[in-house]
């Protein structure tokens, strides 16, 4: 029988505590932050991974001067890397939401004309290596003065906006984020699963109230009706509800019974102000630690963080061997090479890289980072070159040079590699890379170089959604292609349909229904 935690960890919260420890790097933070404290905010973007799609000089000649200069202000006060802290991410790996369109901030327009507004963008699950965002400036008559690459959802999204949390990218307003957050104890939600009603619940409903004030008068309603997501196929539908203008208001659950149309028509309150903020619940479950955070949500959070939030859990040692800061010269050995035994007191002669021995022959030899390549530092180059001369004839290998080979092609560290190039931290993962083998080894075949490959191979189908080479999506083009008796259109537009000649593979992928949602809900 197996056993069960009694406080098992809810798998977002996991996936959120990856987030913080790989999106995000540290590097990131503080070259942006300099690039922003100086007023270069392009360079702040281009720290942050986030392309600029928009000309203040074409905006300028569009808008005018007044809605130009609002929008560089808020260029200037924008912080990308605290935006990418804050954006919102797909299960199970925690990559960027792919395919959104976020709105940033809304500018009034003095004619009839809908405001435009300035969003981030996220490209579409064919793109999103690097994981990098773009800026640009929506506008509802479509006359963008971005780019022509084609997005799949180029219209704001409606339940993922921004524009009413400034505090999650703006940096003057970052320390709104303590009570917009709500860091009181939240009541148990109704909402919540019965087994997870005695924990603490996702949903920040304590602040529905107060959020969906903000929400109606933004859009210009009364206090009304409005609709919170609370998951693929389910929406609650609330009413917010005062004595008068003077009382606090406070939501209830629709009385009526409203038809589809009318419940899918009505505002919906942002996921931001919907759900509890991740890294509150990372603090409280102690799965992060205060200085772990970014550096404007640890200042918006300090008193929560020094106050009544527990020390983090403890770090098994491996994972703490793949922490975000590898120490220089450290090497990581595979656990599948052979038994490494660790010095008792390391020789004071020896380089601080050289703590690491392997068993070869009897006895203790090291194995070290020298002259920029990972090398058995107790044989001369004379037995290196003959052994491995020897194992190109099929003799066996030393144990020195099995251990060599294997983290070259199996590492320790690949899960951490791994994660950071999921991120689109290729520096991160070539640092680590580095830091392991040294900078002039020449990667062998294995699971190490298949990632570094792949990474390069999906960065550049990036470029070419970048340069407008590549639909947006399978549908994208599929006017003025022909027809379908043409084989180029069946190729690479027209959907197959499904037939008795149909692949046993093709068909049960095309039936299953717990294929990931990359579209709008």
């Amino acid at each position: 029988m197996a056993l069960r935690s009694e406080n098992p960890i809810p798998s977002h919260l996991l996936m959120w505590q990856r987030v913080r420890e790989y999106a995000v790097p540290p590097s990131m933070i503080e070259t942006a932050t300099a690039r922003r404290a100086v007023g270069d905010w392009a360079g702040a973007c281009a720290a942050a991974r986030v392309d600029v799609d928009l000309d203040l000089r074409a905006v300028r000649d569009r808008h005018g001067t007044e809605l130009a200069t609002r929008l560089r202000a808020d260029l200037r006060r924008l912080a990308p890397d605290l935006l990418r802290w804050h954006m919102p991410r797909s299960a199970p790996d925690g990559r960027l939401r792919a395919g959104l369109t976020i709105s940033l901030a809304r500018y009034g327009s003095s004619g009839a004309a809908p405001p435009p507004h300035l969003v981030v963008r996220t490209p579409p699950v064919r793109a999103d290596a690097g994981q990098r965002m773009s800026l640009g400036l929506w506008e509802e008559s479509g006359g963008g003065t971005g780019p022509g690459h084609p997005h799949p959802h180029p219209r704001p999204h409606r339940r993922f906006r921004l524009d009413l949390h400034r505090h999650l990218w703006d940096s003057e307003r970052s320390g709104e984020l303590a009570w917009r957050c709500g860091t009181g104890a939240a009541p148990p939600s109704p909402w919540a699963p019965p087994s997870r009603r005695a924990s603490a619940s996702p949903w920040a409903s304590a602040s529905w109230a107060a959020e969906a004030e903000l929400l109606l008068r933004a859009e210009g309603r009364p206090r009304g009706p409005f609709t919170v997501r609370l998951g693929t196929r389910s929406r609650a539908v609330l009413e917010l509800v005062a004595p008068d203008d003077s009382h606090a208001p406070t939501f209830r659950i629709l009385r009526e019974t409203l038809p589809p149309q009318e419940v899918a028509a009505l505002p919906v309150l942002p996921e931001a102000a919907a759900r509890v903020l991740p890294d509150l619940e990372l603090l409280r479950n102690g799965l992060i630690a205060a200085d772990m955070l970014h550096p404007l949500v640890a200042g918006a959070l300090a008193v929560r963080a020094a106050g009544a939030v527990p020390a983090a859990r403890p770090v098994p040692a491996a994972r703490a061997a793949l922490g975000s800061r590898p120490p220089s010269g450290s090497v990581l050995l595979s656990t599948h090479a052979p038994a490494v035994a660790p010095a008792p007191s390391p020789n004071p002669a020896d380089p601080p890289g050289d703590p690491h021995r392997v068993e070869c022959r009897g006895e203790l030899h090291r194995i070290a980072l020298r002259d920029g390549t990972l090398t058995a530092i107790d044989h001369t180059r004379a037995q290196l070159r003959r052994e491995e001369l020897l194992v190109a004839f099929g003799g066996p290998p030393l144990p020195c040079l099995r251990t060599i080979d294997q983290v070259h092609r199996d590492p320790e560290a690949l899960p951490a590699v791994r994660e950071r190039l999921l991120h689109g931290d290729v520096a991160g993962a070539l640092a680590v890379v580095e830091g392991l083998l040294g900078p002039s080894a020449f990667l062998r075949d294995g699971p190490l170089r298949e990632e570094l490959e792949s990474a390069a191979a999906r960065r550049v189908e990036h470029g070419l959604y970048r340069a407008g080479l590549v639909p947006a999506h399978s549908g994208a083009g599929t006017a003025g292609r022909g027809t379908a008796a043409d084989p180029r259109y069946a190729e690479a537009t027209h959907r197959p349909r499904l037939d008795r000649r149909t692949p046993p593979a093709v068909l049960l992928k095309r039936s299953r229904r717990n294929r990931p949602r990359t579209t709008q809900p």
